[in-house]
């Protein structure tokens, strides 16, 4: 695979691709979906609600946690999950900026 280039990119470019890659996989989208429900989850219960191995989550856990949409507690042997709050609403700013941009249907060809 090639290299992104990232850096070429401005930093709400590379924003929106990170925000669209962690709601790219239906399980990242269940595990949200469920934290929302909840308000807080343990580990152990996503693997129920979402179906997949605990292997599997813990990595779709990773990946929300170090974009920053969702932050965890150890309490125990038991890690408690929830949504970052501030960095969804950044999320949700970000992305309705760009979902947002009119189109101009004479400009098309």
């Amino acid at each position: 695979m090639g290299i992104a280039k990232t850096e070429i990119f401005s930093e709400q470019q590379n924003d929106i691709a990170r925000f669209a890659k962690a709601l790219g996989h239906p399980a990242r989208v269940a595990i949200l979906q469920h934290l929302f429900k909840m308000n807080s989850c343990i580990c152990g219960d996503l693997v129920v609600e979402v179906g997949l191995a605990q292997a599997t989550i813990s990595q779709h856990l990773k990946a929300l946690k170090a974009l920053g949409l969702i932050k965890g507690n150890v309490e125990g042997t038991s890690v408690c999950y929830c949504i970052d709050t501030e960095n969804w609403v950044k999320m949700k700013h970000i992305i309705s900026g760009f979902i947002n941009h009119d189109i101009n249907p004479q400009n098309c060809c």
